[in-house]
């Protein structure tokens, strides 16, 4: 575990950063060019990202970057095709 002490225009900051990543990260992975080891590398780098957001902001700002499970999806898809 690691500490940060941060001042009111830092974590502005943070903030920031933060948002701007995921919002690239969620247009990469709608990419549809990115297959495979790429895309699940990102999407381990969103749930990261995203999980530092949610230490920044209220409920209310992280909900717009709430991802379903991947996972949940893939068996959707194969009750589907079954």
């Amino acid at each position: 575990m690691f500490g940060i002490m941060l001042n009111a225009k830092e974590t502005q900051e943070m903030e920031y950063l933060l948002k701007r990543e995921l919002e690239e990260l969620l247009l990469d992975l709608t990419d549809s060019r990115i297959e495979g080891i790429v895309k699940r590398a990102m999407e381990e780098r969103y749930q990261i990202i995203f999980r530092m957001y949610k230490r920044f902001v209220k409920p209310q700002e992280y909900m717009k970057y709430v991802r379903q499970n991947r996972s949940s999806k893939q068996e959707q898809q194969g009750c589907r095709t079954k």
